[in-house]
């Protein structure tokens, strides 16, 4: 999973980091690394302190977690927080010129990991395995099913977060 998600970091970070002057070019790697880092850690303390169901709802692409509404969301408020902060002390940066690598990068990442975690059709991120990676093993996958319950509303049988949850773990 951590290499899709760098994989995504990739995707998205041409300009506002291998074509940005204020990241050397020797330097584009570790700033996505950074990246990576917060974005993981964001996702890690979240699961870790109880907040299952806010990480299911953003992965879930629930209200406030498409478009222009997902820098608000809280977690990923904490994750661009995370990032800025650790551009400005890597690489020198300014909290404006960190604040705008991040605004161009992350949430065009986490749509794209949103997407692909809610498509049927692609098994690249399934929440199964981001739970437990987040999770660092410390998630009862009781739980997990306890709050997929909450985003299945019946079972949704047109797939997205219910029915993916559903399939993986058995509750249709």
């Amino acid at each position: 999973m951590l290499e899709q998600l760098m994989g995504l970091i990739q995707d998205h970070s041409q300009e506002a980091i291998v074509n940005n002057p204020a990241i050397p070019n020797e330097h584009n790697n570790d700033a996505m690394q950074t990246i990576l880092g917060a974005i993981t850690g964001g996702m890690q303390q979240q699961a870790q302190g109880g907040g299952l169901a806010g990480l299911a709802g953003l992965l879930g692409g629930q209200a406030g977690t498409s478009g222009s509404g997902l820098m608000s969301n809280p977690i990923v408020a904490g994750i661009a927080q995370q990032a800025v902060s650790g551009l400005m002390n890597k690489f020198g940066l300014q909290n404006s010129a960190a604040a705008g690598i991040v605004a161009q990068v992350l949430p065009s990442v986490l749509g794209s990991m949103i997407s692909k975690t809610n498509d049927p059709n692609d098994s690249s991120f399934n929440m199964s395995d981001i739970m437990g990676v987040m999770a660092d093993g410390k998630v009862d996958m009781n739980d997990v099913m306890n709050i997929a319950g909450k985003f299945m509303g019946g079972g949704n049988a047109a797939g997205g977060l219910g029915g993916m949850l559903g399939g993986l773990f058995g509750g249709k």
